[in-house]
């Protein structure tokens, strides 16, 4: 039987992923009221991320570090089921700062499923993890599976294991209501610091003359990639057909390794796109092999993609199109109208 919510609780609302999130629950769900936990000290300071939507949504002030303060907001809200969205995500990053991404994602998890347990108050609760936590995987293993081994080769990676792990011990120890996702790659045209939006934002740039050459890191990892409008709904399926306890996989069936991508969006560009390794954008490690097996998400929620690939790619492109111009004082219909 399918659920039915009356309030969802975004954390990290103001982000990439948490802002489209928001537009699948508010354009396809609207009897959900919706209410977002954003940091009072958030960077976006214009909302545009929530742009579509800020009229239809409440926010909330917290930082997920102050424990008094989520439970505020808990409590205040009430909400039926939760969608934890927040983290700080930037793998490269986590090598640079590997004891404040794992502080900051693992104590913000704790301290929320800790303001459930305290306050009494039990939601679905949906821990949004990543593909990350699998490591470097061999061809051989693919596609992977819910039970392949876990071994984390990055620090970020280990503090969405550990919020995987913190929500299940949750479930298992307190009866919170828990349902885990691990997304593999989706084109998210609001976040600035993964390989697919850097190489897009770079190509417009060099078609409006703000750069002449698009840098970039590793090309060897192979990957699936859907739409981000895809994966927003496919965490709505969780929740309202998925099994508490159970941990799901989410991802496409479009197979290609970064550099086939970057080829893609300069088959895609305007002009001629020269490109060229930059050595600071290498990690440390990589994970190769981003291939999932989603056999049992599809088979206990129904979910399926709507969008095709290339449906997807053209909206990725014209999004941050719209978006470059914008931040540039640009006119989009000028150069793509």
């Amino acid at each position: 039987m399918e659920r039915k919510f009356k309030r969802a609780l975004i954390t990290g609302i103001k982000g990439s992923g948490a802002s489209y999130l928001a537009e699948e629950i508010v354009f396809n769900h609207p009897e959900v009221e919706i209410h977002g936990i954003a940091r009072w000290h958030s960077t976006d300071t214009t909302n545009r991320n929530l742009r579509n939507v800020k009229d239809k949504i409440t926010i909330h002030d917290c930082d997920l570090m102050d424990l008094s303060r989520v439970m505020d907001v808990v409590k205040t809200v009430a909400p039926d089921v939760v969608f934890h969205v927040a983290s700080q995500s930037n793998v490269k990053t986590s090598f640079l700062y590997p004891l404040a991404i794992i502080q900051n994602n693992v104590m913000g998890t704790a301290n929320l499923l800790e303001a459930f347990r305290i306050t009494n108050i039990n939601p679905l609760f949906v821990g949004i993890s990543t593909s990350e936590v699998y490591g470097i995987v061999r061809k051989e293993d693919t596609p992977i599976g819910e039970k392949h081994p876990i071994q984390p080769v990055n620090p970020y990676a280990v503090s969405k294991l550990t919020q995987d792990a913190l929500a299940y011990a949750y479930y298992m120890s307190y009866g919170l209501n828990v349902i885990r996702t691990r997304a593999f790659t989706y084109l998210n045209p609001r976040r600035h610091d993964i390989f697919a939006t850097s190489f897009a934002r770079q190509v417009v740039e060099i078609e409006l003359g703000l750069r002449k050459v698009l840098e970039h890191g590793n090309l060897d990892s192979t990957r699936t990639i859907i739409d981000v409008r895809d994966c927003m709904r496919a965490y709505w399926f969780a929740a309202t057909r998925g099994k508490v306890g159970e941990v799901y996989n989410i991802g496409g069936t479009t197979v290609m390794s970064v550099e086939q991508f970057l080829e893609l969006l300069r088959e895609n560009a305007k002009c001629e796109i020269k490109a060229e390794t930059d050595p600071d954008l290498l990690r440390p490690v990589d994970v190769t092999m981003q291939i999932p097996d989603t056999t049992k998400f599809e088979t206990d929620t129904g979910w399926k993609p709507l969008y095709s690939f290339e449906d997807s790619v053209k909206f990725f492109l014209e999004e941050i199109r719209k978006d470059v111009c914008h931040e540039n004082k640009i006119s989009y219909e000028e150069h793509y109208g």
